[in-house]
């Protein structure tokens, strides 16, 4: 048995989490369990100002973090000294949140006199698959969040390659500029498709960024902005105005990710012709989204690919996948005995191989 305690700060939710593994007699057959799961949202605290402001949030981790570690611990029941590890959000991810994390991680691995394990957030993203549905290697994974949005093979426990990033804005940044734009409450996602449901998703004719395009990267800047143009053209915006213009930006943006990802699907099959049983894992809190998830689902379904998408409070930011992170490491001997003079990571690619998406007129691309 395996026990981990992870500690999750990278943007605006404070989050801790015990999770288990039991290998018994068959240790190549996962069978963990999720003991606690505690998640406090900063929401309230950045509504007033559209979108996550780093010293509120920095500040908010530190006033909360030690109650949700007690609490978890309280739920799992079990221990800090049952506990076999710490794993804490190391980056990427806003440093001052990072700060709180890793720093409260170190004091209470230095206590307890346990292993410290730094884990990268797009890691805890990248291997939860395996940790809800036991999903064997190698798959398919389509991280959509605030803060990224990749397409990534995931071939094993540290074993990843970034086939496509974005070039500019992450599709979760841009739901909420649009969102904003429109005069629509924070977080935008949501309210962007509760929205889009009363719409008229042909009234607005948004281009399909990068669609075609044989390389699958994203890019959502020029989407964004022809949402702003046809807002200006047609002020003052009714809330029908305002419905078709979020339906038909929520149309474009399903369009163009089923030809990015789809590209990304063939070239799985050529790279890994061997895997009987390939799958398709969608994680990120845009997952969510009814329209995007059931473009990709119809994709997989005419493609041959499992649709794999974790429970909703998993695939955004928690504590337990990075608990899980913590355990894969753990039992794949990798984990970094050098953890206690970890330094947070504001940008921590998780292929360090692939290049950066930096050309003319693209910022780099987000770690």
């Amino acid at each position: 048995m395996i026990r981990v305690l992870g500690i999750e700060t990278s943007c605006d939710e404070t989050a801790a989490s015990v999770v288990a593994l039991d290998g018994g007699s068959a240790p190549e057959i996962l069978s963990p369990k999720i003991l606690s799961n505690v998640v406090l949202s900063q929401i309230e605290e950045h509504a007033a100002f559209g979108g996550v402001v780093p010293e509120i949030a920095a500040r908010a981790h530190v006033e909360a973090l030690d109650g949700i570690v007690e609490a978890a611990l309280a739920d799992s029941s079990v221990s800090l000294d049952e506990v076999d590890a710490i794993a804490a959000t190391a980056g990427p991810g806003l440093v001052g949140g990072l700060i709180v994390g890793l720093m409260t991680a170190k004091a209470i691995a230095a206590a307890a006199n346990k292993p410290l394990i730094a884990i990268n957030h797009l890691e805890g993203h990248a291997l939860t698959a395996r940790l809800t549905d036991g999903l064997d290697f190698p798959y398919l994974l389509l991280l959509v969040s605030g803060g990224h949005t990749q397409i990534v093979a995931v071939r094993g426990v540290g074993d990843y390659q970034r086939w496509a990033t974005t070039i500019d804005d992450a599709l979760g940044e841009a739901f909420d500029k649009t969102a904003k734009m429109l005069g629509l409450p924070y977080p935008g996602g949501p309210n962007v498709e509760k929205a889009a449901a009363k719409g008229d998703a042909s009234r607005f004719a948004f281009p399909r960024p990068m669609k075609g395009s044989a390389q699958p990267d994203f890019s959502f800047s020029g989407l964004k902005t022809a949402v702003r143009q046809a807002a200006t053209a047609i002020a003052p915006l009714s809330d029908q105005d305002v419905a078709d213009i979020c339906a038909s930006f929520q149309a474009a943006v399903a369009d163009a990710l089923g030809d990015r990802v789809g590209r990304a699907l063939a070239r799985f099959r050529q790279e890994f012709p061997d895997q009987a049983k390939p799958a398709l894992v969608v994680a990120g809190g845009v997952a969510a989204n009814r329209t995007i998830k059931a473009t990709l689902e119809a994709l997989c379904a005419q493609t041959g690919f499992a649709f794999v998408a974790p429970p909703q409070k998993l695939c955004t930011d928690n504590a337990a996948m990075i608990a899980w992170a913590g355990i894969e490491r753990l039992r794949a001997g990798i984990a970094d005995e050098n953890s206690a003079d970890f330094v947070p990571r504001s940008r921590w690619p998780l292929d360090s191989v692939s290049a950066p998406m930096v050309g003319s007129g693209r910022r780099g691309a987000k770690a």
